[in-house]
């Protein structure tokens, strides 16, 4: 007896099949909220990497790149950053206002590749953590195009996703699928340059941070 797929795999391949790689988010999170789900990627608290890595914002402008149920972004406002955080999932926005009902992040439904036309070089922080790996390698191009035009000059993009060195890519099924070193690198485009790149969590993920 063969074990069923999870929910996010069902969906995001009937999304695929139908030409978008991002309706099954919304998806996801609404049959969650109806108790038919889980969200593999919610944990109930900030991803530790970007915990131990912030530093105050003072000020400063923040984009979360997915933000889910709103706990990296929350962490940031925490810190002093003036946060922005959107999903494409209009579901999950609603539940990360509903959860933090007296929080200053600006909270808004946008899809990473069609972006509000004045997010461009606006923000001196962009955090994309393991959601770009959830869209199939056709679709990543514009997406982290979308991601570098999002930082200001002088401002800092952390990205972290799956590293596919530590996978049998061969025989990996998705979603999510793992990133390649040269996918991480290619965020260092118009303008954008690398500052550092390693694996973290015993070299399961990359963990990048670039600057205009």
């Amino acid at each position: 007896m063969t074990t069923p797929d999870p929910a996010d795999r069902v969906l995001a391949r009937a999304s695929l099949a139908e030409g978008s790689p991002t309706a099954w988010f919304d998806q996801l999170y609404t049959a969650a909220a109806r108790g038919e789900a889980e969200v593999p990627w919610t944990r109930g608290a900030p991803n530790s990497d970007l915990a131990a890595w912030i530093t105050p914002g003072e000020g400063r402008r923040a984009l979360v790149v997915g933000s889910a149920l709103g706990d990296d972004a929350e962490l940031l406002a925490s810190r002093g950053w003036a946060v922005t955080a959107f999903d494409v999932a209009p579901t999950a926005v609603e539940a990360a206002r509903a959860r933090f009902p007296e929080s200053t992040v600006d909270y808004v439904v946008a899809d990473l590749l069609h972006p509000p036309a004045d997010w461009h070089h606006a923000f001196d922080l962009v955090v994309e953590i393991i959601n770009i790996q959830a869209m199939p390698r056709d679709f990543r191009p514009a997406a982290i195009a979308s991601l570098a035009g999002f930082l200001a000059p002088g401002g800092t993009a952390v990205v972290s996703e799956v590293a596919e060195e530590s996978t049998d890519a061969e025989h990996w099924e998705g979603p999510p699928w793992p990133f390649s070193r040269a996918e991480i690198e290619s965020v260092a485009q118009d303008g954008v340059r690398l500052v550092s790149l390693e694996t973290v969590r015993e070299g399961t993920r990359y963990w990048a941070t670039f600057t205009r």
